[in-house]
Order: structure tokens, then sequence, then C-alpha cells
């Protein structure tokens, strides 16, 4: 049973954040973004030497002071030296809901730089924990190939079962679940507006089953509202997806500040 090690501790997530203490917690796949997913992600992307771009916009007066400026909508656009890559940090330009949620990260990959389209895509909400996504993207950037698949489904459901996650007992070959039912992954029908190349994504009708890419996703209850979510399209590598389920799901305890409220006392923790 998970359950805190130092209960007393003042971890509410309205504390300032320079008055925390750092914990180190337990399991990762409910510990949250620590409200640092871009700065996570951002410096792993520019640890790769991936070229960032910012895009803003907003409306300015000619006579208006700097500090008077309105600005509406930025997007921050990280692309890898090679051009087959890129990540999109989209919180703050009016992005679509997963599961509720709103998208924080969608990385795509296209198989040559003459295609202005994305072989595959895949998104993120908040509260993903950041370790997961940066490791994914890694992943991403040691491929020469990031479109081409080099293993099957089974590499997703091993990767979290070799961390304690039990098969789906009705569906064993296309979902897992942690020990205590709250974080799941799945291989089934793609959620509306996930981009992809394959052309069913586009041509499915309402009545007709669309195509199948890994779904993930913490619900803490019952009912209850979704922590976080993560999609990927069809055409996602399996490979890659193992990677991210592996980081996900590991055993490994992770860095935290604020802890979210949801989960806050299913984490174990201990001051770091």
């Amino acid at each position: 049973m998970e359950a805190p090690l130092y209960p007393d501790f003042p971890l509410g997530p309205s504390t300032p954040r320079g008055g925390q203490p750092a914990f180190w917690v337990g399991p990762r796949h409910l510990a949250g973004d620590d409200r640092r997913l871009y700065d996570r992600v951002a410096d792993t992307l520019a640890g790769l030497g991936w070229t960032s771009l910012t895009i803003v916009r907003g409306r300015h007066e000619l006579d208006e002071a700097p500090e008077d400026r309105q600005v509406l909508r930025s997007t921050v656009l990280h692309i890898s030296p090679d051009s087959l890559r890129w990540a999109q940090w989209s919180l703050a330009d009016e992005p679509f809901h997963l599961g509720d949620l709103p998208i924080a990260w969608q990385i795509s990959a296209r198989t040559d730089t003459g295609s202005p389209l994305a072989a595959w895509s895949s998104y993120f909400t908040t509260d993903v924990p950041g370790e997961a996504v940066a490791d994914y993207l890694v992943a991403l950037e040691a491929r020469d190939q990031p479109a081409m698949p080099f293993s099957g489904p089974e590499a997703v459901l091993d990767a979290v079962t070799a961390h304690g996650w039990l098969r789906d007992i009705d569906q064993p070959h296309a979902g897992a679940t942690d020990p205590t039912f709250t974080s799941h992954i799945s291989l089934g029908e793609v959620p509306p507006l996930i981009q992809d190349a394959d052309p069913r994504a586009l041509t499915t009708e309402a009545d007709e089953a669309g195509p199948t890419g890994w779904q993930a996703w913490a619900e803490p209850a019952l009912g209850a509202p979704c922590l976080w979510a993560a999609s990927f399209s069809a055409s996602v590598p399996h490979d890659l997806v193992a990677v991210f389920a592996a980081s996900l799901s590991s055993t490994a305890p992770v860095l935290r500040r604020v802890l979210p409220e949801a989960t806050r006392e299913r984490l174990l923790r201990a001051p770091a």
C-alpha cells in the first residue's frame, strides 16, 4: 500500500514555490509535472541541439508603450537539426483537449523534409511526468528514421509489466494498468483530431472503426477527472511508445516540490 512517509510536511500546492521543500516521491505516474513540464522538456530539447522559435500574436498600437502591448496567443516550436521532428508547446495557444485536459506538448515527426505533413503526432497534457516526455524525446532524437517502426505492440506492454503493471484481463494484448488500477495504457481507437499520415484518420465515417493507437491516462478515482492523458497517433512507432511507457511506470523516485492534489495522499515521499 502507498502512504505518505512524512504526512505532516506542508506540501500543499498553495504554498509559495520558493518556500516548499523538495521531496523524492513515487510512484512516478502519479507524481504530476511539478508545474515544470515546459522547462523540463525544453531543457532536454536544448541539450539535444534543437532550435526553438517563439511565435507571438497580439495587438500593438503605434503609440503604445511596450509594457502595454496585448499578447493574445503564443506558441513555442522546437525543431530538430535535421528538421524531421519537432515539438510544439501549445498550452498558451488555445489547445484542444484530451480527457478534458488541455494539450501542453505536441510532438511530431515526418519521413523526409520534402513532405510538409507529419507522419505521426503524439500529445501530452499537463501533469504528465516530465521525465517520461523527456525520455521519449531522447529516444526520438536517437533514431535515424523517426517514422520507421522497429517493433510490435508487445514492446509497450512488456515495458510496463516489467515494472509491475498488470495486463488487462479482457484485453491482455492491448492494455495494462498499474497495481492500484489508477493509471492505464491501452491500444485502441484514436480520439478525434489526432494527426496522422494514415489516410483513415481523415476518411473514417462516424459508424466505422478508425485507426488504432496507444492512449495512456491516470484516473485518481473511478469517475473522477483525469490527472493527465497522453495520446499517440496510429503511426507512432511502438518502440517509441515503449520508451515513454517504461519511463512512466519506472519505480525510480522523482524530485518534486509541488504534488497534485488528487494524488498526493497516494504518494510515497521522503525529503530530498
